[in-house]
């Protein structure tokens, strides 16, 4: 299930009470998608709230669709610095609230797209016209996507707790 920063604690019980009756592990998963200016205020409520009902649910980051924006030219685009934020906000949250972030959520693509700016690539807004396809969402492209993608893992590494022995 999606949420953002306008659940309540209204809608998060409805919710659980509908979709998670009985606490099944593994049952209900809550995507945040809150972007990189507002999770630090709403991720912590929406933890608690779900601490509060007494259920347990997957967490997902989806960063993608709370830091979309439209440039001055028209283009639908995403800063790679935001979603990173976003990200790395997400795995400290989750570790201070003694939560677990067990996904992320990307779009992306194995192509040369310019559909977000930023990363090591350095694409600018200037940079989108050249080679951006999306018809619906910008996609982070091949470069950025592997970036991301050992950020993400640097973020596991110095998140996780120490295994039981």
């Amino acid at each position: 299930m999606k949420i953002g920063a306008s659940a309540t604690a209204d809608s998060i019980s409805r919710l659980l009470d509908i979709l998670h009756p009985k606490n099944a592990p593994g049952r209900l998963t809550f995507i945040h998608r809150l972007g990189c200016g507002k999770i630090a205020e709403h991720l912590p409520r929406l933890i608690e709230l779900v601490r509060r009902y007494g259920r347990q649910v997957g967490w997902i980051c989806d960063p993608m669709h709370g830091n979309t924006q439209t440039t001055t030219n028209g283009f639908k685009t995403r800063r790679f610095d935001d979603i990173l934020s976003e990200l790395e906000q997400a795995f400290a949250i989750h570790a201070a609230e003694g939560s677990v972030l067990g996904g992320v959520h990307f779009e992306l693509t194995g192509e040369n797209v310019t559909e977000c700016i930023g990363g090591s690539s350095g694409i600018t807004e200037a940079d989108l016209p050249a080679n951006y396809k999306s018809e619906v969402d910008p996609r982070l492209n091949y470069e950025q996507a592997l970036e991301m993608a050992f950020l993400v893992a640097r973020q596991m590494v110095s998140t996780r707790t120490p295994a039981a022995g």
